[in-house]
């Protein structure tokens, strides 16, 4: 695990291979055999890159050290998830935005992929597993496009609460914002949006791959013009309509 090893901590460090090589005071090209796997290392440059790194030595040449830096969840309604930990051992809060989410509905459970989504802190934050989803379309108003739901992962079925509102990642249909129901025969949900033009349909469970339940929201807008601007649309939008009646009349 050598080679992976040296190159993993030296990115994690954010340095670069002749920031590295300088502090080993060896070639920069010694140092890129090293991350290849072409050429080892002797004991002194060994101990140096153990005391550089603050890591043991056997853990250096044996262990795979990024496994250090994720976590696996497993349970047996929900699909395998991959979360990334801080140097407290604490669950990070990545950050799935819109650019993000088709990568994230093929690599939720790579180590790596996780690992690289962008971090975002939230204050107060209790014990879980947390992450952001930033939400796109007008379904959901007033929370409007763009904002971001901080929300807890959600480990069991059973855990689900008629009328709160969960990002919901479907196994084909992708990432959704909606207010979920468990139906009666407790083998689907309704999934019911705040804007009444959107009508509520019904998801199986069995295509459900991850659920997260909303815990708060960051917007970036201001809320008040949000909401006139929603107010001149309806009102446009019944003048249109009465327009229409009064043609046809």
């Amino acid at each position: 695990m050598l080679a992976k090893n040296i190159k993993y901590l030296r990115k994690k460090e954010q340095l670069s291979q002749q920031d590295l090589a300088d502090r080993l005071q060896i070639p920069r090209t010694t140092l890129g055999d090293y991350e290849r796997g072409k050429t080892e290392p002797n004991i002194s440059i060994l101990i140096n890159l153990s005391q550089l790194f603050s890591t043991n030595l056997d853990d250096l040449l044996k262990n795979d050290l990024s496994q250090q830096d994720y976590e696996i969840i497993k349970n047996k309604d929900l699909r395998v998830l991959a979360i990334s930990i801080d140097e407290n051992k604490e669950g990070n809060i990545e950050l799935v935005d819109t650019k993000a989410e088709a990568g994230y509905l093929e690599s939720f459970s790579d180590p790596e992929y996780i690992r690289d989504l962008p971090k975002i802190g939230f204050p107060n934050i209790p014990t879980g597993t947390f992450r952001g989803f930033e939400i796109s379309g007008d379904s959901m108003l007033p929370i409007e496009p763009g904002s971001i739901i901080i929300a807890e992962y959600v480990e069991h079925f059973d855990s689900i609460k008629d009328d709160k509102t969960y990002i919901i990642v479907g196994k084909s249909e992708g990432l959704v914002y909606k207010r979920a129901k468990k139906l009666q025969n407790e083998e689907q949900l309704l999934l019911v949006s705040d804007n009444p033009f959107y009508h509520p349909y019904t998801i199986d469970l069995d295509e459900i791959a991850e659920i997260w339940q909303y815990y708060a929201h960051l917007s970036f807008s201001d809320s008040k013009i949000l909401f006139n601007n929603m107010v001149e649309e309806k009102l446009n939008e019944i003048q249109s309509q009465l327009k229409e009646i009064q043609e046809k009349v």
